[in-house]
């Protein structure tokens, strides 16, 4: 008896038809989804302790930034044409409509913060590797398992040249606004 073989196939999608799924409210209002490398994947829910963390990081730096940056939490990224994630924390150069009139993109960005628990293994491999391919110039990784900041700088291919693991104690500088230090006991 011959066994049928089906070939199975993936279905990926670009920006165009990402929007226009959004748009025709296909897909349920308390979905967390995100188009990543043309898939769209579907992330876990966020729990009290991530959305403090996302909370303590705005309200951290908003008054430290004296309108040299934007604050943009859990809003779209336009990377390319098959991937806009949804970061959990970014600080965005300063845009005059704030970003009504386009999505920011990876030039835009100063600083790009994750924040993670339950997704730390997603983060620290498929998202690194998604933003040093577009030279986000800073990635942070808020890894909550560990009690740590990771710090990735210097994007070459998909890649990172520079990683340095963050403790409370520790401080750190923002390498595209120099003159903001941070401790890391203020936001971890």
């Amino acid at each position: 008896m011959a066994i049928a073989t089906t070939n199975v196939r993936k279905h990926l999608t670009d920006i165009k038809e990402w929007q226009k799924l959004g748009e025709a409210n296909i897909f349920p209002p308390d979905s967390r989804l995100e188009l990543i490398e043309g898939e769209i994947l579907e992330m876990a829910p966020i729990g009290y302790n991530h959305s403090g963390h996302v909370m303590r990081l705005m309200n951290f730096f908003a008054p430290l930034l004296n309108q040299k940056a934007i604050i943009n939490a859990q809003h779209p990224l336009q990377l390319d044409d098959l991937s806009e994630p949804e970061p959990d924390f970014m600080l965005l150069k300063p845009n005059d409509d704030f970003y009504c009139s386009r999505h920011p993109n990876a030039d835009d960005v100063l600083l790009l913060i994750e924040v993670a628990d339950s997704s730390l293994s997603f983060d620290q491999n498929q998202k690194l590797h998604l933003y040093a391919s577009h030279n986000i110039p800073e990635y942070w990784l808020m890894n909550l398992n560990d009690a740590c900041l990771e710090v990735y700088r210097q994007p070459h291919g998909d890649c990172y040249g520079e990683k340095t693991t963050l403790r409370v104690g520790d401080t750190v500088t923002l390498s595209q606004l120099e003159q903001i230090a941070i401790d890391i006991a203020d936001i971890l």
